[in-house]
């Protein structure tokens, strides 16, 4: 529609096959972290490059469809070798009273990276970090669920739910010394949280629940595949 109403675009896609599926008329796919189409924050020099590389295709002529690969993978310049957050985890069994034991837990750091960074992406939900869990729970039931959040259906709301919790995790964890990079929070959260094992066994039993919906964000997005146990289906 923008296109046939005289401007140009192109597309930054961070799943190729999204890109060759919908062929956009020009798009550029990108192999960074999803979330990141111009990389790592605060690396203004390679984002310009990425833009100016997105830019370029508006100067080409051998459409109707261009869909080129960016060459080279975003760096990353938080990485910190042997880092670790300078948290200690209650520990427990990874039920929905033990990870909201943890969240109580990680509540002040979580205050102290909002104070630091000035801003929260936690709060997709009106579900306070406190009953994130509890929220939660049902879906391990299996069966029919019903949606904790009003206004959203059952496999949105474990989706929204489920991003809070995550974030909140991320956030805490970097609330004092220098950034890690996110795969070196992403290797915190799923391995050495109560949480993350949470999740794990959420997305088991979402795979195994009659609703649609809820069968595929479990099965794809809850998750990310370089995390899940060895046996879990992919």
């Amino acid at each position: 529609m923008i296109e046939s109403r005289g401007v140009p675009t192109v597309t930054l896609g961070l799943v190729r096959a999204h890109l060759e599926a919908t062929a956009p008329p020009r798009a550029l796919f990108v192999p960074f972290v999803l979330g990141r189409p111009l990389g790592e924050p605060e690396d203004a020099a390679f984002q310009s490059r990425v833009l100016r590389h997105a830019l370029g295709l508006l100067e080409r002529v051998d459409g109707p469809v261009i869909l080129e690969d960016f060459a080279v993978d975003a760096p990353s310049h938080r990485k910190r070798p042997g880092w670790a957050p300078g948290i200690v985890l209650p520990g427990g069994i990874a039920d929905a009273p033990g990870v909201a034991r943890e969240i109580a837990a990680l509540m002040p750091h979580w205050l102290r990276a909002v104070a630091r960074f000035g801003r929260s992406t936690v709060g997709i939900t009106p579900v306070a970090p406190a009953d994130m869990a509890g929220a939660l729970a049902p879906y391990l039931a299996g069966g029919k669920v019903e949606s904790p959040v009003a206004g959203l259906a059952p496999a949105l709301a474990l989706r929204f739910i489920a991003d809070d919790l995550k974030a909140f995790y991320s956030e805490a964890a970097q609330e004092a010394g220098e950034q890690p990079g996110v795969g070196q929070v992403d290797r915190w959260f799923w391995s050495e949280t109560l949480a993350g094992q949470f999740l794990v066994a959420l997305r088991r039993a979402g795979m195994a629940n009659p609703d649609n919906a809820i069968r595929a964000f479990a099965t794809r997005f809850l998750v990310p595949v370089p995390y899940l146990p060895e046996g879990e289906p992919r």
